[in-house]
């Protein structure tokens, strides 16, 4: 799918790598001047001040993708409660904070706008070891609904994607996934591997094909879709 968002400025969180960076990139290529936020260069998302510091530069923002995030896997016996504040703080409060400070760009220039946030099919199905992750996940699919009702009546579409498994690095940080990479030899073979036993297709979606599925819900051939959550998981919650 080819878009042309020319002439229009792109929030991105999250943009240093993974879905993020393969976002910003095409929305690049796309011709959108894209304003990036990632905790690589010291932003916190959950920070309202630094929202608030960056509000004037966010002035122009028509397009949103709320993407930042970061994971945890532990049994809910054994969460640390630490580590779950930390994520609830980054996966929720940093997509609150960063749809509010959208939505009032949005609100304010007149233009209306498009958010797609990125949410988890683990969300959506429930599965061991997913506790803090999955809960941060539910709850924004249900913020970004109250989102699109609230941004309607100023033009604001608000919609979700719900990946499953995704080639990003965000999985390097999971001990399971340690384990099998070990079993199988590699990181590709433990791709592998995991996408076969999860997937009626076999196989997971590579971070660019899912930054087109969120340029396709951002751009005018959406323009009447919003509330609306996008399942992308190679039929795993089938």
């Amino acid at each position: 799918m080819d878009s042309d968002f020319s002439g229009r400025t792109a929030l991105v969180t999250g943009d240093a790598s993974g879905i993020g960076l393969a976002v910003a990139n095409a929305l690049r290529a796309a011709g959108a001047m894209v304003i990036g936020i990632d905790r690589s260069r010291g932003d916190d998302v959950a920070d309202p001040d630094m929202w608030l510091e960056r509000a004037d530069s966010l002035a122009a923002v028509d397009l949103a993708v709320v993407n930042a995030g970061i994971s945890d896997a532990a049994p809910i016996v054994d969460i640390d409660f630490m580590a779950w504040r930390r994520l609830l703080a980054v996966n929720l409060d940093g997509a609150m904070l960063s749809l509010q400070a959208a939505m009032r760009a949005m609100t304010a220039h007149g233009r209306g706008g498009a958010i797609v946030t990125t949410a988890s099919i683990s969300g959506i199905k429930a599965e061991p070891g997913t506790g803090a992750y999955g809960a941060s996940k539910a709850a924004l699919i249900q913020l970004t609904k109250v989102a699109a009702k609230e941004g309607a009546p100023h033009g604001i579409r608000v919609n979700a994607i719900a990946p499953g498994g995704v080639d990003t690095p965000i999985w390097d940080d999971m001990p399971f996934f340690t384990d099998l990479i070990a079993s199988e030899g590699s990181r590709d073979a433990a791709m592998t591997a995991m996408a076969r036993m999860a997937t009626p297709l076999g196989r997971y979606a590579t971070a660019e094909e899912t930054a087109a599925q969120i340029l396709f819900l951002l751009s005018d051939a959406a323009a009447t879709i919003t509330g609306s959550v996008l399942t992308s998981d190679g039929g795993y919650s089938l």
